[in-house]
């Protein structure tokens, strides 16, 4: 059976390694880094993306199952997905358990953060005792996106320090869900700089629900990678080996 999973850059691997974690299947990683950042366009315009890449991918790939491996669309247009595409939404059900002082922040792209789909979803997925604290998250994203999460340690705990430290103290925020694929990467440099945060990673739910889609497919024995970008393939194949990710990277054209 094929999975394919797809973002507008690296923040898929994130989803891919967990799904790899719980079955065994065939996936197809496609990286749109020619529409990236999907968390800087406007509702509109991911729209037509989403929607011309979906039906490239159905065409060409025929796959089972679909993983819009991307928080911002899959908020953005969260009543118009296809029903064999599964979306990645902030993992907020029963998340006041988890929390000491009610105060939640969700890291999210720009576009998320100014959108109202991302309220109705807070409203629909949590009780008014919490109180969640939006925060674009964008400039990190690019930390991932770019390689310098891997290459500028130093660099990127400063942008995190800029970015988070004095909402999180003014706040007292004590839990965190990564609303971008991108963040997981930076997870490590996060705990670091904030020891008492829980971080959430949807990965795990979104590869549960891989899992159990593919529970009748028994004839895949191992895992298999294929990967496509819609960018540079020579590009990218040299930030995947820095992660230690060899596979050919082809060429996607939408």
């Amino acid at each position: 059976m094929s999975v394919v999973v797809f973002d507008s850059g690296l923040g898929s691997l994130s989803i891919i390694k967990e799904i790899q974690k719980k079955t065994k299947c065939e996936i197809i990683y496609i990286a749109d880094q020619k529409n990236f950042p999907y968390g800087k366009k406007s509702s509109e315009e991911l729209s037509r993306i989403i929607k011309k890449t979906l039906e490239k991918i159905n065409r060409k790939f025929k796959p089972k199952i679909i993983v819009l491996a991307s928080n911002t669309p899959s908020l953005l247009l969260r009543n118009k997905i296809p029903k064999n595409v599964i979306n990645v939404l902030p993992p907020l059900k029963n998340i006041e358990k988890l929390s000491k002082t009610n105060n939640i922040a969700i890291l999210a792209t720009q576009s998320v953060v100014n959108s109202s789909a991302i309220n109705n979803y807070i409203k629909e997925n949590t009780s008014k005792k919490i109180k969640i604290l939006k925060i674009n998250a964008s400039p990190l994203v690019e930390l991932v996106e770019n390689g310098k999460f891997l290459s500028k340690p130093n660099y990127v705990k400063k942008i995190i320090r800029k970015n988070l430290r004095k909402i999180f103290q003014t706040n007292h925020i004590d839990v965190a869900t990564l609303s971008s694929t991108h963040l997981p990467f930076l997870l490590k440099f996060l705990k670091e700089e904030f020891p008492n945060v829980i971080f959430l990673d949807p990965a795990n739910n979104i590869s549960e629900k891989v899992a159990k889609r593919n529970l009748k497919n028994t004839t895949i024995k191992r895992n298999k990678l294929t990967i496509f970008t819609t960018g540079n393939p020579e590009k990218f194949q040299e930030n995947l080996i820095k992660i230690g990710i060899k596979n050919k990277v082809n060429s996607f054209s939408l």
